[in-house]
């Protein structure tokens, strides 16, 4: 619990492991020892409950979300090779742009159910309540059952958590296991446990096998609070963080050993890459270049917040969070999260070393600070909802913070502290939901004049109300969950599609929650095509067709089943195939017809895309199928 200067100590000794019970192992990861109230196990049930209806609700109804990952899965269950290295297509001819573990659920959902869209979503839907249960569990074990609903409850009204559980994208599989490596690191921590922690490190370890150098910006968090609260010698605790890095390596090493040694010829290139090399993917694309910039993102100019720069994140600094872009997404509860951090780290700063209280805010604290600053900073390409990152982190310290002040809610500075977080929570709500003025205006001024309302009587001293005091906290919380729950049903209740979706309604300048352009929209989406789609099914060559780029190839590929090579990848921008390979496909009749790259789309001249398209549009000639020029590449000029 707090302790501050005016309130009595309690106990800092680290926590035990809970007697075993006779439950399923499931239920005592989840209730614990079963010493918590009646009321906890029925809160419980309600929390995952409406978290499981929140995320399956109309699951299907963005249709293939971000098709390029569709794609991707949709190879996976038509080619075993396709699924084991995330390929784009199921001739193996390029993957996609990150480690392929999403893939190989979504993928695997496929095989087992048959592939359709709802098939396809329904494990990240899963990994979204599961993502919610293993939060209450994890903060419960050190700060009890109500922190661990109130985290519990945030998480799953984040706006960004109701979009990217409901998605395609690689990142709700990342959340679900970084959240089982803070579980591991829990357990772990309390008896000094070398499984625990290497455990912990295999977490991160898949992790890394789903969005790569993005999954280690939790790793000083983890290592932090094991390094300051295990109850073990620091020699000791140095030696068993390094069996847990030990294992992290292993965990998403193998998988880039396999590619290493696996012939280059017999599988897909990796897109992204410069050499067809997964390491060089996680150091280059995937790595470094995110951070300083230099895989040259498109802008929409300097300093602006308008336009493509809006849907890449906005203005790299210190206040990306919270900006046009990045704002709405996760950062309703933030301000509320760093002054319920800082207050708890000062007002345990004197106590046991392995004091429960303190070791949680020092490992969401960690994770929090160091998550927040890389996504700030960071030059590189960089879209609003990798903030679905900061989430458990922001809901774990706001639930820690809020019990532990709450406790001592009879003392001044825990009531003070309390007033603060609640009047910030409704101040920048109000700013956020100003961002979009002409919906639902009422809301913002109901939270503002309400969380202001509720901080001043928590100041004043709502320990003194007896009975009323229920009512004041349950209204708090409401008004303090509001507004991010207003932005996660429109996330329900609206599609969302394309590669870099945002949350909530339109924004001025037409960006919206299915990213420029409209919401649920995507500019470069490609429209229907009938006489395209029958002549791609009746290819019967190892890739029907091939494009620059992926927008034509994937929304092809989704709707035909047919196999089609995205020369260059995602954008276009990969050197693969190169010229002299492609010529080579083309001699032995793998690829039955070329289609011209879509110029709406963010093509780069920098593979060998321009010279494949000259060679074609040199030596075959072209024919209209349905409005869309395309080369037969069986005949020649």
């Amino acid at each position: 619990m707090a302790i501050t200067a005016d309130m009595p100590p309690h106990t800092t000794a680290a926590p035990q492991d809970p007697p075993r019970r006779r439950d399923g192992m499931l239920t005592r990861l989840v209730l614990g020892d079963g010493s918590a109230p009646r009321w906890v196990r029925p809160a419980l049930l309600v929390l995952l409950v409406a978290t499981a209806v929140l995320y399956l609700w109309a699951l299907g109804s963005s249709g293939w979300a971000n098709s390029y990952y569709a794609a991707a899965a949709q190879a996976g269950t038509q080619d075993l090779k396709a699924w084991l290295f995330g390929s784009l297509d199921a001739g193996n001819a390029i993957t996609v742009d990150k480690p392929p573990a999403a893939m190989w659920v979504m993928g695997l959902s496929g095989r087992l159910f048959g592939f359709s869209a709802f098939t396809m979503l329904l494990p990240q839907a899963l990994m979204g309540v599961a993502s919610v249960g293993l939060l209450y569990a994890t903060v419960r074990r050190w700060s009890g059952p109500a922190a661990g609903l109130i985290a519990g409850v945030v998480l799953a009204l984040t706006p960004v958590a109701s979009l990217m559980f409901r998605f395609n994208n690689p990142d709700a599989l990342l959340v679900l296991l970084l959240i089982v490596a803070a579980y591991c690191t829990v357990r772990a921590t309390e008896t000094a446990s070398t499984r625990w922690i290497a455990l912990a490190g295999c977490a991160v370890g898949f992790a890394f096998l789903t969005k790569m150098l993005q999954a280690f910006l939790v790793a000083p968090g983890l290592a932090l609070v094991f390094l300051v609260a295990a109850p073990v010698g620091l020699w000791q605790r140095i030696g068993k963080l390094l069996v847990g890095a030990a294992a992290m390596v292993v965990s998403g090493g193998w998988f880039i050993a396999l590619v290493s040694l696996w012939p280059a010829g017999s599988r897909p290139y990796i897109a992204g890459s410069t050499d067809n090399s997964l390491f060089q993917l996680a150091l280059g694309y995937n790595g470094i270049e995110r951070i300083t910039g230099n895989e040259g993102r498109p802008r929409g100019g300097p300093g602006e917040h308008g336009g493509m720069n809006l849907f890449f994140g906005g203005s790299p600094g210190i206040g990306r969070l919270f900006g046009p872009s990045m704002g709405v997404e996760a950062s309703w509860l933030l301000p509320a999260a760093l002054i319920g951090l800082l207050a708890g780290l000062w007002l345990t700063r004197r106590t046991a070393r392995t004091a429960p209280v303190r070791a949680g805010l020092l490992l969401w604290g960690g994770w929090l600070l160091v998550t927040g600053v890389v996504f700030s900073f960071m030059g590189g390409t960089v879209h609003p909802y990798y903030t679905v990152e900061l989430a458990p982190a922001i809901a774990a310290v706001v639930g820690i913070s809020v019990c532990e002040l709450w406790r001592g809610r009879q003392y001044v500075t825990p009531r003070i502290v309390l007033a603060v977080m609640a009047a910030a929570t409704g101040v920048w709500a109000y700013v956020l939901l100003d961002r979009t003025p002409d919906w639902t205006p009422w809301l913002r001024w109901v939270v503002l004049a309400g969380s202001i309302v509720a901080a001043s009587v928590i100041a004043v001293g709502v320990h003194k109300l007896g009975r009323l005091t229920a009512a004041v906290t349950i209204a708090a919380a409401l008004l303090g969950l509001a507004a991010p729950a207003a932005f996660a049903l429109y996330n329900v209740t609206h599609p969302h599609g394309g590669p870099g979706t945002m949350s909530g309604p339109a924004r001025p300048g037409g960006e919206s929650g299915g990213g420029p352009g409209g919401s649920g929209g995507w500019p470069f989406a490609e429209p229907d095509n009938p006489a395209l789609e029958h002549l791609v099914e009746s290819a019967g060559n190892r890739w029907a067709a091939a494009s620059v780029g992926s927008f034509t190839v994937s929304s092809l590929e989704l709707k035909t089943g047919a196999s089609l090579m995205a020369i260059g990848g995602f954008t276009g921008s990969d050197n693969s195939p190169t010229l002299a390979q492609f010529k080579q496909y083309v001699s032995d009749g793998q690829v039955g017809y070329f289609i011209p790259g879509d110029k709406r789309g963010p093509h780069r001249d920098t593979g060998s895309g321009a010279e494949i398209t000259q060679w074609v549009q040199q030596n075959f000639t072209p024919i209209q199928v349905g409005g869309t020029t395309v080369y037969d590449l069986s005949q020649s000029r």
